[in-house]
């Protein structure tokens, strides 16, 4: 009886395995409607994975299909809407490229300006993220000087100006509490544009709950605890095993050898966490290895 019993349980598990296996199954081969449908469907219920699914099923089975530049304006708002930037991207980059009009093409790409202003609730952590913000923002301006979003963009522009400047003061501020004033005064110079008046921008207020541990972009919680000596941040540099020979101009030498080592190897933190680019950490190694 009982061996009767587990039979009857596994034919019942098997059923509902292989009903499920041929409903999945039989998810191909639709009309363009359908699969439009649920890309609706999939949106309103707040599963845009499953909407992404769709789309790429209704894209892969008509790939001429009237419906689909809808579909990807579609996915690439719903994307926005729930935050996830980097993918309304992709589907407004899909859409410009092979569906928008002139037209279309300029609403397009303000709405790619916008998803990358977005994203920088924090814009001391994603110096890279500014920069491509600041030149889209300059190239919309320059493409459609007559755009209804011209106002907005510019906006969304001057912020990132500022938002930009924020971050060369906090890299600034960073190379004096290290003693590096030419360092400091190098990012000091990049003001990207003189009618800004920056002594009367005020520093973004960093809210308490992430003071705690980021400080406020000038100093940190546990500055307190790290001696301001030079042998702290140099413990670690190469010594130099040449014999004793001209003692005073050799330890001279060693001496500026070992602060060109640190500075670089402050540079590649910088460059390593993302707070400077390439291009700028080039100009640090020549600035540092080329001071007498």
């Amino acid at each position: 009886m009982k061996i009767k019993i587990n039979f009857i349980w596994m034919l019942l598990m098997a059923f509902v395995l292989f009903s499920g296996c041929s409903k999945d199954m039989d998810e191909y081969n639709k009309p363009a409607l359908y699969w439009y449908g649920k890309i609706i469907e999939s949106i309103s219920d707040g599963n845009l994975e499953k909407a992404d699914n769709y789309y790429s099923s209704l894209q892969g089975e008509h790939i001429g299909s009237p419906l689909l530049p809808e579909a990807t304006m579609i996915l690439a708002i719903a994307h926005m809407h729930y935050e996830e930037y980097l993918l309304s991207e992709h589907f407004l980059d899909e859409y410009v490229k092979r569906y928008a009009t002139m037209n279309e093409k300029e609403e397009a790409e303000f709405l790619k300006i916008k998803a990358k202003y977005m994203a920088l609730p924090n814009p001391r952590r994603d110096q890279a993220l500014i920069q491509d913000a600041i030149k889209a923002a300059e190239s919309f301006k320059r493409n459609y000087p007559n755009s209804m979003y011209y106002n907005v963009v510019d906006t969304m522009l001057t912020r990132l100006y500022l938002a930009q400047a924020a971050l060369n003061e906090t890299i600034a501020s960073l190379y004096d509490r290290l003693d590096k004033p030419k360092s400091a005064a190098y990012y000091r110079a990049i003001k990207p544009q003189p009618w800004i008046k920056w002594d009367e921008i005020d520093r973004a207020n960093t809210p308490w709950y992430r003071s705690w541990f980021e400080g406020d972009g000038t100093s940190s919680w546990y500055a307190f605890m790290i001696p301001d000596t030079q042998s702290v941040v140099s413990r670690n540099s190469v010594q130099d095993d040449t014999p004793v020979v001209k003692k005073e101009k050799i330890e001279k030498t060693v001496t500026i050898n070992e602060a060109q080592k640190h500075e670089l190897l402050q540079a590649q933190e910088l460059r390593d966490s993302g707070a400077i680019t390439q291009e700028e950490f080039e100009a640090l190694r020549k600035e540092i290895t080329e001071k007498k």
